[in-house]
């Protein structure tokens, strides 16, 4: 018979072997997503060296519970029940630096100027892949809507009738002596930029504070395994000592 519960050592395992799997999962994604965090880093957002502890945390923490559970040794728990305080403080403190870099990433895209979309409607590439984000996105221009000059193009068109995501706040009148279509998108792309950003954002601090909350669950399981193994083990010392 071990010293541990059957029952909790069996949860116990089995939620650390889920969270193993997905600890190669996200690793395997901080590698994908490298190339576009260098870029996000670029404009204000998290490092991407973020991404790699992270995804490391989650795959070899889970290990050494399971190595824990195994073994049934007290020391091997509290180990693991130190990691798991340091878990749960880093997964606060990485929340806390996503919603900083959320807020350092919008204020970089609010106080961008005019200077900054000249180069994209110098070159013909990067204008046609502006106009193709404008309609998949719903916005119109990269700053404003007057980057297009007085030329707006069709893609700029606010139709009202939105299908999918939609990151526009509507629709307003073109400016005065433009040509183009006569509703157009009152959304800059800039800002829908950082919408995109943002849903992303909120969902990395929807995990980084749920996997918090599961550090927290998991230390208060190793306290209940440890003091189960302690009673196994002072039991056993205090029947030797009869018997003796």
């Amino acid at each position: 018979m071990g010293k541990i519960n059957g029952c909790i050592k069996c949860l116990f395992i089995f939620f650390n072997v889920v969270f193993a799997i997905l600890g190669c999962v996200l690793f395997y994604l901080a590698v994908q997503i490298t190339p576009f965090s260098h870029q996000v880093a670029a404009m204000g957002g998290p490092s991407p060296a973020w991404s790699w502890v992270f995804a490391l945390g989650v795959l070899i923490l889970p290990v050494l519970g399971i190595v824990a559970a195994c073994m049934e040794k007290e020391l091997v728990f509290r180990i693991f029940a130190g990691f798991m305080v340091a878990g749960m403080i880093i997964m606060l403190v990485f929340g806390i630096v996503v919603v900083v870099s959320r807020n350092t990433l919008k204020d970089s895209l609010d106080n961008l100027s005019a200077e900054v979309a000249k180069p994209i409607m110098e070159e013909e590439e990067m204008r046609n892949m502006l106009m193709a984000f404008e309609q998949s996105a719903q916005c119109c221009g990269v700053v404003s809507s007057s980057d297009w000059g007085m030329f707006i193009p069709q893609s700029c068109e606010c139709k009202m009738q939105r299908t999918g995501f939609s990151f526009s706040s509507g629709c307003k009148a073109k400016p005065a002596g433009a040509r183009g279509p006569d509703q157009i998108y009152a959304t800059s792309c800039s800002g829908a930029l950082f919408e995109i950003a943002n849903f992303f954002f909120k969902i990395t601090m929807g995990i980084c504070f749920t996997f918090a909350i599961l550090a927290l669950l998991a230390l208060l399981m190793s306290v209940l395994m440890v003091q189960q193994i302690r009673k196994h083990d002072g039991g056993g010392s205090s029947m030797a000592m009869q018997s003796y």
